[in-house]
């Protein structure tokens, strides 16, 4: 009924649409990691909860399963989840809150299941019951199983700790990590974003080059689990110094607001990558390409039902497309935007684009071309 907490199934939550690229970098950080709908499972104890993370940039959240059990009817719901170990996994002086889901199951409505609970841990291990507790236990019943999962992180893993600023419609940190990743990114080349909005893009390039953990600076759930090994978890968590940034610049951001490059230029500062990032205001039509190598232009532009209307979109983009194919010979471009016909505006040689993924109400894909 309880998992063992050695060999417990971890399951990172990930961006609708991004399963594959996230299964990919969890197995780069050696978990043995199989795709799932609606995100990547893997086996392993509380150090991999903790390193997952601690680590891995894609992931929305990362949940452990600690336990399952049968149940056809409320009463053996209320029996199983009375005779459940919580002492085990929760303390009793740490809040907690409850969420449920049920499918094709006798038990069926969510508030009743969740009421279940409540009274379970309530009257066995004496925990607090709060909304807004840091600590969440998810329960889902699916064909009459009952799943008992604990969210290890606590707030969504795209609060890095460092983006007090953000723009209108921001990319998260772990989409943009994917995004690097299928643009095939592996932190040797420069990236440039030429509208940078809060500087996603150029600061998570610069972190990936940098070997820089991107759970590094903000707390976690976990760490308010019972039988938690802090003297461990600050083994593993301390911070090699971020290392000197190289000769030439490779980490690129501009816009056309100046409000937009202040934010950036404070973002960096606090992720510890001011040395390593340079942003410039500067519109599309005077984009230049750096000094240096190719590498790869990465946007994630306007496209109309984010802000405002989609007539002038075209335009931008046509001239988009056409300073990238006149300054940028032998970078790659890949355009993040929930409009095909905008990104065929640009006249650029995409490749088919990636999958669709849920972003703020849309469907986004990513188009990538090849060295131009």
């Amino acid at each position: 009924m309880a998992a063992d907490p050695a060999r417990m199934e971890i399951f990172l939550v990930a961006t609708p649409g991004l399963e594959d690229p996230l299964a990919d970098e969890a197995r780069a950080c050696g978990f043995d990691a199989q795709v799932q709908p609606g995100g990547v499972t893997f086996t392993g104890g509380w150090p991999d909860v903790w390193r997952a993370n601690l680590e891995i940039r894609g992931a929305t959240r990362v949940l452990a399963r600690i336990g399952a059990f049968r149940a056809m009817h409320p009463a053996q719901l209320d029996k199983r989840a009375r005779r459940f170990p919580w002492a085990d996994w929760l303390r009793p002086d740490v809040p907690i809150r409850i969420e449920a889901t049920s499918r094709k199951s006798r038990i069926y409505h969510a508030g009743a299941i969740i009421q279940r609970f409540q009274a379970a841990i309530s009257e066995t291990l004496g925990a607090p019951i709060a909304e807004d507790a840091q600590v969440t236990l998810k329960i889902r019943i699916e064909d009459d199983l009952c799943t008992i999962s604990l969210d290890s992180s606590g707030e969504s893993l795209h609060k890095r700790g460092h983006k007090q600023a953000v723009g209108k419609a921001p990319m998260r940190e772990t989409m943009a990590a994917m995004f690097l990743r299928q643009c095939g990114f592996d932190g040797d080349e420069p990236v440039l974003d030429p509208m940078c909005g809060s500087g996603t893009f150029p600061i998570e390039a610069a972190e990936i080059a940098a070997g820089l953990k991107p759970g590094r600076m903000r707390h976690f759930a976990f760490e308010q689990f019972a039988h938690f090994d802090d003297a461990a978890w600050q083994a593993m968590r301390a911070a090699p110094a971020i290392p000197p940034a190289p000769a030439s610049l490779r980490f690129f951001g501009r816009d056309r607001d100046a409000g937009a490059i202040r934010m950036s230029q404070e973002n960096a500062i606090r992720a510890g990558l001011a040395d390593w990032t340079r942003f410039e205001p500067g519109s599309i039509s005077d984009l230049t390409r750096p000094e240096g190598p190719p590498g790869l232009v990465i946007i994630n532009p306007p496209y109309g039902a984010r802000i405002g209307n989609k007539g002038p979109l075209f335009g931008l983009h046509a001239a988009m497309g056409e300073v990238l194919r006149n300054q940028f010979g032998g970078w790659r471009v890949g355009i993040v935007t929930s409009d095909g016909q905008l990104a065929r505006a640009t006249g650029l040689p995409f490749r088919e684009p990636g999958p669709y993924i849920a972003h703020g109400g849309l469907k986004i894909r990513l188009y990538l071309t090849g060295p131009l």
